[in-house]
């Protein structure tokens, strides 16, 4: 390992001596159009918990180099970085390749992991998705990705997805500087407690949702509608669970890690916070466990109505069709062209017979009515 740290030294001043003070540093050449967008979207030095005002923009080279002569931590923010983006970050701090790999092409597990002197988090953020009405082809939850790199005095965030921006929380945090102030661990806290305050409220919306379709599946039917309309909403909504399942799950172990297991680069202070959110997170997953098993019972009950719906169709078809037998069976033996039969020539004879079928089709239907079966 020592190895490893003496060739990233010995490269580091190389790559600084190239041409332009940020060359060496993909997002930061001064090569590149002003005007094009960065994956930097914020880039700032703590000392005591209080942010180190400065007249430019700082971008992780220069701040680095503060925090070296003057202490503190450098907090850099970071949404959808290419690898060209990332190379001259991952250079600077020293970032494991494997790590570096995971953030920039995302859509992975939540996790937790230790790199030399660096902690590699990655949280699944859940957004929930407004609707007017639940279809069978609705979004409910858009899930995103937070990657968190925690060293002894930064913190790397990357962000993917549209939802689930940072801005918000350094703000908050900003304004509490004794929290700030304990350093890199207190912002990753602030990541997981927000990370799982969104899960919390999410979970609370997908309740609604669920209540909704539990409401309409167990409601008498309104007339001319059918049972078993509802079961493409009820396994979108399966789905759309199952993605948010996901997320939180995994969620659990780092959690739990986090919170129990002394680390030295996590305070003892911050850590007694993580509890907090751990008991947060095991709530919701409890929630989202109960949630899939219940959606599991109401498709299996609407299927179940689905298919007592059925069988009473098909009980009231058997029911005409035996009525209707009736008049088919005697015109049946009445149309057969035989010299001698009964009451053929009669002069009363067509009207009994009309009589007859209709006195025993009133009788089989006020029998099958008496029973249920029309």
């Amino acid at each position: 390992m020592s190895m490893i740290r003496d060739l990233r030294e010995a490269v580091r001043p190389t790559l600084r001596k190239s041409s332009g003070p940020y060359s060496a540093y993909g997002a930061y050449d001064t090569t590149r159009d002003p005007s094009a967008s960065s994956a930097v979207v914020d880039c700032a030095v703590y000392r005591d918990g209080e942010r180190v005002k400065d007249e430019a923009c700082l971008n992780p080279h220069e701040a680095m180099l503060r925090v070296r002569e003057g202490g503190g931590f450098a907090w850099i923010g970071l949404h959808e970085p290419t690898e060209e983006e990332f190379s001259g970050i991952a250079a600077e701090f020293g970032l494991h390749p494997l790590a570096v790999e995971d953030a920039v092409h995302a859509h992975q597990r939540p996790k937790l992991e230790r790199y030399d002197d660096t902690l590699f988090t990655v949280f699944k953020t859940i957004h929930y998705v407004e609707h007017a009405e639940l279809t069978a082809t609705s979004e409910v939850v858009e899930a995103g990705e937070v990657m968190c790199f925690t060293g002894p005095d930064f913190v790397i965030t990357v962000r993917h997805g549209g939802q689930g921006s940072l801005r918000n929380l350094r703000h908050r945090l900003q304004d509490d500087p004794e929290l700030l102030a304990k350093g890199p661990s207190a912002v990753l806290h602030a990541i997981a407690d927000h990370v799982v305050d969104g899960y919390i409220a999410v979970a609370d919306a997908v309740q609604v949702d669920i209540d909704e379709i539990e409401i309409d599946v167990f409601s008498a039917p309104s007339k001319g509608s059918t049972r078993g309309t509802d079961t493409g909403r009820i396994y979108q909504l399966k789905r759309e669970v199952l993605e948010f399942k996901r997320a939180v799950t995994p969620l659990l172990r780092p959690m739990q890690l986090l919170s129990e297991r002394p680390m030295r680069l996590v305070d003892p202070e911050v850590q007694k916070y993580f509890r907090d959110v751990a008991d947060h997170l095991a709530r919701v997953q409890e929630q989202v466990i109960g949630f899939d098993e219940l959606l599991n019972s109401i498709l299996q009950a609407n299927l179940a109505q689905a298919t007592v719906a059925q069988n009473e169709d098909m009980r009231k078809i058997t029911s005409w069709a035996a009525i209707i037998a009736v008049p088919t069976a005697v015109c049946g033996i009445y149309g057969m062209n035989f010299d001698h039969m009964p009451e053929l020539h009669w002069r009363y004879g067509y009207p009994m017979v009309l009589v007859g079928i209709v006195g025993i089709c009133l009788t089989i239907h006020r029998t099958l009515k008496r029973n249920g079966w029309l």
